[in-house]
């Protein structure tokens, strides 16, 4: 069987998949205030089988590492049961939940009994009030109990991510990374990225080298060298810290040369960059009755059409943040 190859000879072999554009909050860079977010039928969203069987055309290809996003993924009915299906198939070595985690501490016990070890967290915030206007939700206590319950049943890495963002959270990146001293949590700063439909224009964005002097503070950050299954966070750690701090510059250096993702919207297309709008059907292939084989064909075709880089310093990308599954 071939392997996902793209023109630029980048390697493919993880894929991010959105299970549902639905959204138990409405994060100020992701979704407009106010009104009515559009949805998609749900009979326009891929079920369980259909993405199970579109990850094994995919591990055929050499796919072997796999993200559940959303959306918030643990609103959908039946997701301990589909993440149970998606690690016992073969091929797929390292399976990951992302979350917000406001329904993560009742879920903690099926989720893990469902092979699911690696947890990405996104928590831009420690004040609760803060985190009830970024959200539009007062869930913060809520979210800190399901982070410490992961921590207690052993689930690891867990990665907390933080969108750093100038005027909102900017004077709370120290207070962030300093939980990385006390706590085995993997926290990460992300720079903003101007996209989808979210009404936030941040007229001086927070860049890298900013975000390191402002985390910096804590104390000396010692390089942390990479790891099998490391994405594209450069990580550091405080000397004697229980956790690391990362940082993700989509922005000021982007990893556009040795992105090895693929991602499948919730909608069913293949999207080869998450920051480009060009996609792929392949639920209609497949509601269609198409054989495996056509579908690898459909991942081998949508390959050719990932960029060498991303376009965002030109354009704001559509498309919500939600359905795409960043």
């Amino acid at each position: 069987m071939p392997q996902l190859i793209d023109p630029y000879n980048r390697h493919l072999n993880y894929l991010r998949i959105s299970v549902t554009d639905r959204c138990n909050l409405r994060c100020l860079y992701c979704i407009p205030p106010g009104g009515c977010v559009p949805k998609l039928p749900h009979r326009e969203i891929l079920r369980y089988e259909e993405i199970l069987r579109i990850v094994r055309v995919g591990a055929g290809l050499g796919i072997t590492k796999v993200r559940v996003t959303g959306g918030e993924p643990l609103v959908r009915k039946g997701i301990a049961r589909f993440l149970q299906a998606l690690s016992s198939i073969p091929g797929i070595s390292d399976i990951a939940l992302t979350t917000n985690a406001v329904m993560l501490k009742e879920r903690l016990d099926e989720i893990q009994s469902a092979g699911i070890r690696r947890l990405n967290i996104s928590l831009d915030t420690l004040d609760p009030e803060k985190y009830a206007r970024i959200t539009g939700r007062d869930a913060f206590q809520t979210v800190w109990e399901g982070i410490g319950g992961a921590l207690a049943a052993g689930f690891s890495p867990i990665k907390i991510n933080v969108v750093a963002i100038q005027g909102v959270n900017d004077d709370e990146l120290a207070d962030l990374a300093r939980l990385t001293l006390d706590l085995p949590l993997h926290v990460r700063f992300i720079e903003y990225m101007p996209m989808g439909e979210g009404p936030l224009e941040v007229a001086a964005p927070l860049l890298g080298e900013e975000i390191l002097e402002r985390v910096g503070a804590v104390g000396p950050l010692i390089p942390v060298a990479r790891g099998e299954h490391d994405g594209p966070a450069v990580r550091y750690r405080f000397k004697g810290a229980a956790g690391e701090v990362g940082l993700i510059r989509p922005m000021s250096h982007h990893f556009c040369g040795a992105c090895n993702r693929l991602r499948l919207t919730a909608g069913g297309h293949l999207r080869p960059c998450l920051l480009s709008d060009r996609q792929a059907d392949v639920k209609g292939p497949l509601r269609a009755g198409r054989t495996d084989a056509e579908l690898a064909g459909i991942f081998l075709d949508a390959i050719r059409f990932k960029p060498m880089a991303h376009g965002l310093h030109e354009k704001r990308v559509k498309g919500r943040m939600s359905a795409i599954g960043g």
